[in-house]
């Protein structure tokens, strides 16, 4: 029996490349093509796939936020994420969400497809690259490293944008300040958060004002 699988990502040449890949092995059925995050939740739920191959970065609705309702939508279908990003702090939301694996775009041909084939028996695959990663977090902190409320544990970098972040300024306006990327500024913020153990904007005002980062004037 062939698993029905639904593409999902904003690259044309990227979802050809893994059409060709999957309609070379007997074991795939791909039902359905989405180029944004809406059209994953449309083709979902009309689908009604076994397997999402899921990219994180797409327009009008990312990865991230599509993750939790499209498990509501297809709850019996797996989904896995293929990604550029090798963040912690990406891999961590995503199996936080529902995901049943993430595998990095980088990875070989003959590694996605047994990706595939362990999601689809029910297990969770992480590329092996990341997997440090959890076992880390399964450590107590005492072990895997007292340094997520230590601000000295942030690149210089990271302290400058977590700054501005509490601060008040957006990825935007940071970006546009430091001659970078939104997007780079966005893996900035997420890992100086992670490193402080911080989950919200207020959490990390109220931290900076206490550390003296900034001031209420």
């Amino acid at each position: 029996m062939t698993a029905r699988v639904l593409l999902a990502d904003d690259h044309a040449v990227l979802r050809s490349g893994l059409r060709l890949l999957l309609t070379s092995q007997n074991e795939y059925d791909v039902v359905g093509e989405a180029s944004s995050g809406t059209e994953t939740l449309s083709l979902a739920e009309q689908l009604q796939p076994d397997l999402i191959l899921l990219d994180l970065s797409m327009p009008a609705l990312g990865g991230l936020d599509a993750l939790p309702i499209l498990r509501k939508l297809v709850p019996s279908a797996r989904i896995l994420i293929l990604t550029m990003h090798d963040d912690p702090q990406y891999l961590r939301q995503a199996l936080k969400h529902g995901a049943s694996g993430y595998v990095l775009k980088k990875a070989a041909d003959s590694e996605l497809l047994s990706a595939m084939r362990s999601v689809l028996r029910g297990e969770v695959y992480v590329h092996p690259s990341m997997t440090r990663i959890l076992l880390e977090d399964m450590l107590p902190k005492s072990q895997s490293g007292d340094y997520k409320d230590s601000w000295s544990s942030l690149s210089e970098r990271e302290q400058e944008v977590v700054k501005m972040v509490a601060l008040g300024h957006t990825s935007a306006e940071i970006a546009k300040q430091l001659n970078l990327s939104a997007k780079t500024i966005e893996t900035y913020r997420a890992r100086g958060m992670e490193k402080l153990g911080l989950q919200t904007r207020a959490a990390l005002v109220k931290f900076a004002l206490q550390e003296g980062l900034i001031t209420r004037d």
